[in-house]
């Protein structure tokens, strides 16, 4: 295996959020009803817009005003809920990491997601972290891949791509990376 290994963050490092019930009680609105504008609002969040836009946004949507101390607790419930990671996905990281594959994080996250997360003992895997909400673009983007392989400073086929959505495979592999749908550490093992 030559050239660098790049990973998603959301359900490939970590699985799916566990905060959504917490985050519509902390509203007082019923699950059913907070989800989808959670989703919805999601990828202007991805894009760099502040906690407070984001929360405030929803709350709006669903006739609950947000302050800033809401907007704060809101945050912290929604880190936590994106911060159980995969054992899994841990070993296969450090497996790579001290073989001395070159691995990069390439997330759709906020960047108060992407302050918490630098904290952690598993990013020290990672050579490059690049997060949405810092550079103000997102996958499936194109600009995104450009940026990221800028930073590796390597041709975008000496990169190997993992995301769990399909749409980020296709513009992955639309802007030259060899990217694969996550199937798990397993598979990703296999494959590398």
């Amino acid at each position: 295996m030559t050239g660098w290994v790049v990973f998603d963050y959301g359900e490939v490092i970590c699985g799916r959020t566990t905060a959504l019930p917490d985050l519509a009680a902390t509203l007082g609105v019923p699950l059913a009803e907070f989800e989808p504008h959670y989703w919805r609002l999601r990828d202007a969040y991805d894009r760099g817009c502040a906690d407070l836009e984001y929360w405030g946004g929803v709350g709006e949507a669903l006739g609950v005003p947000v302050d800033e101390s809401t907007s704060d607790r809101l945050t912290e419930i929604d880190i936590r809920g994106w911060s159980d990671v995969r054992e899994s996905s841990l070993e296969l990281l450090a497996g790579l990491s001290e073989a001395g594959v070159p691995l990069a994080l390439l997330s759709n996250a906020p960047s108060s997601f992407a302050r918490f997360a630098e904290r952690q003992d598993w990013m020290r895997h990672f050579r490059v972290r690049v997060f949405s909400g810092d550079v103000g673009v997102a996958k499936p983007d194109a600009e995104i891949f450009e940026l990221l392989v800028a930073r590796l400073g390597v041709p975008a086929g000496d990169c190997v791509f993992f995301d769990d959505r399909q749409s980020n495979v296709d513009g992955a592999r639309a802007a030259g990376l060899r990217a694969h749908v996550w199937d798990g550490a397993d598979a990703a093992r296999a494959l590398l």
